[in-house]
């Protein structure tokens, strides 16, 4: 998105708005709080990016959204505003027609998001039939379309999962999240165990369809430099919290947080000279154990004492940038 597109988006009211949420596991172990607190918004049109490693919390935080979480996941605070509603106030039938109409999401493993027993036909068509009063023929029509939309030939409606290769499928979770030509599409980590290349060509698409229909993405990765490629703006999230957000050039070239100075490093450079990779010291944080002040203190490089005592609270360094950290 160019610069322009970007201030437009930003100066309408927001499409999506969480506000204070809060995700929890219940456990015989005790709680462990695995979204804490988040706070952000989306723009109609914008790329939001969440980043971060494994069990910090980015696909906690995209269930909620969706409320697919099931027991022991527990939403205990906050709200999420859609379009001026509550998506924790839905209804079950609000709820089904929420769903896919407005906010669709991409799972990580396209394999296992398709069901391997029937046609991939008969997936779409099920989608499109069960939200909308259209004949069989109309439906099959639509999947075609959105095949082609996704670059795949409409024969491939008659193939079964197994029978398509990683990009093919993933193509089709696509067509079949687009089929409803809802206004936010969540995709956690939509490239996983694709190649480089195959990956390239659906980021490439992506970008190209959302400007062809419109919708706003948030986009779930642990791929910073990816990242950085595609999304406006990028949010990082550690232990549940979110640390660092803004503008994607601003966090990708010029961190504030620890943290994401870390992840940065730890990922190599495609263009320019080789360098020398650093890993992130020590593990993450249990959550059910956490420490008294930052959750980051034991693998930071930074510690101070106030570290060891306070929390650090998410405050505006410039305009629509924030971090969390006393160093700051």
């Amino acid at each position: 998105m160019n610069v322009s597109s970007l201030n437009t988006a930003k100066s309408k009211a927001p499409l999506l708005e969480i506000n204070n949420l809060c995700v929890d596991y219940v456990s015989p172990h005790g709680i462990a709080r695995a979204v804490n607190n988040v706070s952000l918004t989306i723009a109609p049109g914008e790329t939001l990016g969440i980043a971060g490693e494994s069990g910090c919390g980015k696909s906690t935080l995209a269930f909620a959204i969706t409320r697919l979480h099931k027991a022991p996941a527990l939403i205990s605070n906050g709200e999420i505003i859609y379009n001026g509603r509550d998506i924790l106030k839905m209804t079950d039938k609000e709820l089904r027609a929420f769903r896919w109409n407005d906010v669709s999401i991409v799972f990580q493993s396209a394999m296992n998001s398709l069901n391997p027993v029937i046609t991939i036909g008969e997936q779409l068509t099920d989608v499109i039939a069960a939200h909308k009063q259209i004949s069989p023929k109309e439906a099959v029509a639509k999947a075609k379309e959105l095949l082609e939309v996704v670059g795949l030939h409409g024969d491939r409606l008659k193939s079964f999962p197994h029978q398509l290769s990683g990009g093919m499928r993933q193509r089709v979770v696509i067509a079949i999240a687009l089929a409803l030509e809802p206004k936010l599409i969540i995709m956690d980590e939509p490239t996983t165990a694709l190649d480089v290349v195959v990956e390239r060509e659906i980021l490439n698409e992506l970008y190209d369809l959302k400007e062809q229909f419109g919708f706003s993405i948030l986009f779930i990765s642990h791929d910073l430099s990816l990242m950085g490629e595609i999304a406006d703006r990028i949010g990082v999230m550690y232990a549940g919290n979110l640390i660092e957000i803004g503008d994607a050039k601003t966090v990708f070239t010029n961190p504030s947080h620890p943290y994401t100075k870390g992840l940065i490093a730890s990922f190599p450079s495609i263009h320019g000279p080789k360098e020398r990779l650093y890993g992130i010291p020590g593990d993450p944080v249990n959550l059910l154990k956490l420490p008294t002040g930052c959750n980051f203190q034991a693998r930071c490089v930074d510690c101070m004492e106030i570290c060891t005592k306070d929390d650090p609270i998410l405050a505006e360094l410039s305009v629509g940038y924030q971090a969390a950290c006393h160093k700051l």
